[in-house]
């Protein structure tokens, strides 16, 4: 079942932007109710935040046992002892069927309560190495921005907690809600590539740089175009060998990749918010024919076109507010 009711676990020191990135996607807002969330703590009362200022948690360990997801926040104070009544607490949340949910440091707590032995998952780069040293059952994949594991996800560090989140949503709820929660916050739905690419070069900047994101913003908007490697390098002014490798470092991903999943990306929203047929969805999004969008659908995605639209479609139409669903923006 999708999760409704989401209780976020903060410790000592939890970083306010990990408290801000739960509220905004689960938080209620004014074209959608939202989710149930809560914040709870080792016990009630003040809890002090990274930023130093007093946060008021009404609600103690006890509320682990009515979620439906799991949050750990990560904070200042992310070596959770061996003793700490939060990991039987979580544990029991896991067991029970809960999804479990850790973001940045937060994966600490999940790894303590061995929850994460034999997955495979992500923290901030800068703590990666700590984090497999801690705990060599687990399988630290520091290049990543989030991993699901079904029961349990996790994401990298700072923002890409929202990644995570929005990653839930859409896994649970459909990319149509996942969407319409992320134009509300100005941010990308899904963000490409994985955590190296802000390791060194945070932002672009050279001409080369510009011209890729142009290509990008061109390629999105006519996904149903073919778009062979020679056609973006052109647009790119590049040859096919400088547009790859300079794609890779940029993205983390090919451009074969990177237009699957683009490509597949669109395919969900009009499943979700039209009535138009998966044969003229696959000529929309890119495909030759529906045999083709319904293998990598299956293939990438466990579940048949038409299966999908069964699970998402309704929600998708009541989570959008007016009638701008015949054509959604690409």
């Amino acid at each position: 079942m999708s999760f409704h009711r989401v209780v976020a676990y903060a410790a000592p020191g939890v970083t306010a932007l990990g408290l801000g990135i739960v509220n905004a996607v689960f938080g209620p807002r004014p074209d959608d109710p939202g989710f149930d969330l809560a914040i709870c703590a080792h016990q009630p009362g003040p809890l002090l935040t990274d930023l130093g200022l007093a946060l008021r948690v009404d609600h103690g360990l006890d509320l682990l046992t009515t979620a439906d997801l799991v949050i750990v926040l990560p904070a200042v104070d992310y070596h959770v002892a061996a003793s700490h009544p939060v990991l039987p607490r979580l544990r029991a949340a896991h067991e029970r069927g809960a999804i479990m949910a850790a973001h940045c440091v937060g994966t600490f707590a999940l790894a303590a309560a061995g929850l994460l032995s034999g997955l495979r998952v992500t923290t901030h780069w800068q703590f990666a190495d700590e984090l497999a040293d801690r705990h060599p059952e687990v399988r630290v994949e520091p290049e990543a921005l989030y991993l699901d594991e079904g029961s349990i996800v996790t994401g990298a560090g700072a923002a890409a907690g929202m990644d995570m989140c929005l990653h839930l949503v859409r896994r649970d709820h459909g990319a149509g809600r996942a969407n319409m929660i992320a134009r509300g916050l100005v941010v990308a739905p899904h963000r490409d590539g994985g955590q190296a690419q802000y390791i060194s070069a945070p932002v672009p900047s050279t001409s080369a740089d510009e011209r890729l994101a142009a290509v990008l913003a061109w390629a999105r908007a006519h996904l149903d175009r073919e778009l062979s490697l020679d056609i973006l390098a052109a647009r790119a002014l590049t040859s096919r060998r400088s547009f790859v490798r300079h794609f890779r470092s940029a993205t983390g991903t090919s451009p074969h990749a990177w237009l699957r999943d683009q490509r597949l990306a669109l395919a969900e929203e009009l499943l979700e918010t039209t009535d138009l047929s998966v044969e003229q969805i696959a000529t929309r999004v890119g495909y030759r024919n529906a045999a083709v969008l319904r293998e990598q659908f299956v293939r990438r995605r466990g579940v048949s076109p038409r299966a999908y639209r069964r699970t998402f479609a309704g929600s998708a139409r009541r989570a959008r507010p007016g009638n701008d669903l015949a054509d959604p923006p690409r």
